[in-house]
């Protein structure tokens, strides 16, 4: 099992790569090295079926384009007291096919069957990636 999730703020894969570098140190808390932390409400109800299993696959400008494998999940507490899920991932950005995906909120479950296959590394970089997606989607390519 899968996590789907826009990436907010992020336009491009380049881009996220850029965040590699960020990790809990943010909520002080220490998960080790060589991570990336993402934070987020609610913790998955199917976490054993997701941790160190499945990825989180990442909606960038309207498209699915890359995904990170999730090495785990933790329960956390935000500043406010409330309880939240760290999404803890390798910093590996794995490119995927390109899929066009509308916005929603929160996180959803990706059934691997439905998830973009990964492309070969280098094959795409941002740019060429979404053109050939919309050259694909007018039948030329």
């Amino acid at each position: 099992m899968h996590l789907i999730k826009l990436c907010v703020g992020v336009a491009t894969v380049a881009e996220l790569e850029s965040y590699r570098s960020e990790r809990a140190h943010w909520w002080g808390l220490d998960y080790g090295d060589d991570v990336h932390v993402h934070r987020t409400r609610s913790m998955p109800r199917r976490a054993a079926e997701i941790e160190a299993l499945g990825s989180i696959y990442w909606v960038m400008s309207g498209m699915v384009s890359c995904r990170q494998p999730i090495l785990r999940l933790a329960a956390a507490v935000d500043r406010d007291g409330r309880p939240c899920c760290d999404i803890i991932m390798a910093p590996d950005i794995v490119r995927t096919e390109i899929r066009p995906m509308r916005p929603f909120q929160g996180w959803r479950y990706l059934i691997p069957d439905d998830a973009p296959s990964d492309v070969a590394p280098g094959l795409h970089d941002d740019g060429a990636a979404y053109i050939a997606f919309e050259l694909q989607k007018l039948g030329l390519l």
